[in-house]
């Protein structure tokens, strides 16, 4: 009667070590870009009006792509910063 040897062998005890180690990396990885993504967009405009400075921010991008002259873009922005509503 044979008697086998339940030993996985060196490259057995390995490759469980690295499949482990892989698991609870990526387990690790998920739960941190989780984290990180939710947490984004709270913390750019965090303590200020909704909504404000976003459009302030697209005020400034439409400015720098040249869709709108400096004149306009003050006029816009001080109508903005006052609070008034409509920018026609």
């Amino acid at each position: 009667m044979m008697n086998w040897n339940q030993d996985m062998g060196g490259l057995g005890n390995v490759l469980m070590i690295l499949s482990v180690v892989l698991f609870w990396g990526v387990i690790i990885t998920t739960v941190i870009l989780f984290g990180r993504s939710a947490g984004v967009s709270n913390r750019r405009y965090e303590g200020e009006a909704p909504g404000r400075n976003m459009a302030e921010d697209l005020l400034a991008e439409r400015f720098a792509r040249g869709e709108i002259d400096e004149n306009e873009y003050t006029a816009r922005l001080s109508v903005l910063r006052r609070g008034q509503g409509s920018t026609r």
